[in-house]
This record gives structure tokens, sequence and C-alpha cells, in this order.
């Protein structure tokens, strides 16, 4: 190797840490309550079931103080989780390696910097897994009440 300077860089690139994904978001000057229900709603509308609600908003306020932070970053923020079995199916028989894309999250939040509601879900790579991100995006729509 004639520059081990820049084959040390290569590597340090290689094993960083990936930063946040791309995400897809609306916002809405509704209230985190109507929108967190219009969510609900639009995923139950689906004929899919709620997994899993992550209240990761309150979470991280409780915990702020033991991690030594003293920084409001939401002053909601959940997750909801669920899947399709239909979708979930096609997209696994496509490609197995979709199973880490399940289940399907839809996130919203309200800073307390700012008096929106955003609704939003990472976005998918090309390929089957868009039939999913077309899904996610009929449902966040639906709950940011965007056209």
């Amino acid at each position: 190797m004639k520059n081990p300077l820049a084959a040390l860089a290569v590597i340090a690139t290689l094993a960083s840490p990936a930063l946040a994904q791309d995400a897809v978001t609306y916002s809405t000057k509704d209230s985190f309550d109507d929108v967190t229900f219009a969510l609900e709603s639009a995923i139950l509308a689906q004929g899919l079931v709620i997994d899993s609600i992550s209240h990761t908003g309150d979470m991280l306020e409780r915990t702020k103080k033991d991690v030594g932070s003293d920084v409001t970053i939401f002053t909601h923020a959940d997750v909801y989780s669920f899947c399709s079995a239909n979708l979930s199916r096609k997209v696994m028989e496509a490609d197995y390696m979709n199973i880490i894309f399940c289940p399907y999250d839809i996130f919203v939040f309200a800073r307390p910097d700012s008096d929106e509601t955003v609704v939003g879900f990472r976005a998918y790579p090309e390929g089957p897994m868009q039939d999913v991100q077309a899904l996610l995006d009929t449902i966040a729509r639906e709950a940011a009440g965007v056209e």
C-alpha cells in the first residue's frame, strides 16, 4: 500500500456507523392526539392490526436526567408498529432478507419548538419494498390530512 493514511481513511469510513436513514414526513397543524387517532384509524381501515405502540417521547423525557441531559427533544413521540400478511409474504418471497424491514413503523411526533405534528416513516429501497412504502405513504398522508 503506497499511502497508509488513505487506506486508514477508507477503513475508518467503512467501519463508521450508518447515519439516520431517509424518511418520508408530512407535517400538519393538527394536534398530536388528533393525528395519532387518525393514524390508528388509517391503519385499521387498511385491515391491519397494530402490534405495538412505542412511547418513545415519554421514554426520552423520563430518562433524560438519568443520562445527564436537560434537553426535551419531543413534547410527544410515538412509533406505531404493524404488519401486512399479504405484503410481507409478497416482499419476502421476492427476497427473504426483506425480513429486516418487518414490522413496518410509522412515527408521529411534536417538538417543543414547533406548533406542528409530524407523521412519517423510513424510506424503503427500490424494488418490492416500494409496495410497502406506498401503503405507508397512504396511511401517513391520511393521518396528516394530506391529499
